[in-house]
Parts: structure tokens; sequence; C-alpha cells
């Protein structure tokens, strides 16, 4: 993590200096139009904003990494992959709800674009997939 707050910081720091050399340019670079010396909001808005959201991610980081006490595996040099290889969860590689959930999700999308009469069956078949998906091992061969 380390290494990665250092990535941070090198972003906002290069993100502050584009967004001030874009800013400077915007107001020098325009000798032919004498009436045009103005700052340009909305790209060095941007940039000065993509510069905090940087020293925030960077902050974050750097207070998680001193709050932990210690090195995480991906920044010790003598560490396997299987040292960072957290427990994710149990998951059912047969289980059919995802595609039903995500065709739940598609139909209400294009409810909305094509017409709003679609959304409340997109919504009726996310309930079932979500009731289906959740209870997949109450019933059947996998029951438990």
């Amino acid at each position: 993590m380390r290494t990665n707050t250092g990535l941070w910081w090198l972003l906002t720091v290069f993100f502050a200096l584009v967004g001030m050399v874009y800013i400077v340019w915007n107001i020098v670079a325009h000798p032919d139009l004498p009436w045009y010396r103005a700052i340009e909001w909305v790209g060095a808005v941007a940039l000065i904003f993509t510069s905090l959201m940087g020293a925030l991610i960077a902050f974050y980081i750097s207070r998680v990494h001193n709050a932990q006490g210690g090195e995480l595996p991906e920044d010790v040099l003598t560490s396997d992959i299987d040292d960072g290889d957290p427990e994710l969860g149990e998951f059912s590689p047969w289980s059919w709800w995802p595609i039903v959930l995500a065709f739940s999700a598609a139909l209400a999308m294009i409810g909305l674009a094509v017409g709003a009469w679609m959304v409340p069956i997109g919504v009726g078949v996310f309930v079932i997939a979500i009731v289906g998906w959740v209870y997949e091992y109450y019933r059947g061969y996998f029951a438990r």
C-alpha cells in the first residue's frame, strides 16, 4: 500500500500541475483575440477536482496503511501469491439466477428507453430473481 499511496500522491501533483498549466495557458494563449482572456472553467475545474480526488484517495490509503500496523503481502518482496488471496465467499457455479437478474435489469433499462410499461415487468422479474438467488440453497439437491 505504500507504493499505491506514492502513486496516488504522484497523480495528485500531476493533475494539479496540469490544471495550473491549463489555467495559465487559457489566459495567455490567445494573442490574436485580446477580448478572450478568460479561464475556461469546465476543464480547469475538472483538472483541479481530479487532483483533489487523487489527494483524497492517497490520504485514505495512507491512513488505512498506518492503521493496519503492518505491511500487506503485496508490499513484501518474499511473499507468495497465495499470501494475498482472501476468502471471497461462497459462489454457486451452477446458478442461473445471476443471468435472470441481469435479464431483469436489461428489461427495466429497455423499458426506460422504449416504454414505461416494461419497467414494472422488469421489477417483477427482479424480485423473482433475487428471491430465487437468495433461497437457492433451501430447496432441491443442495438444500441444507
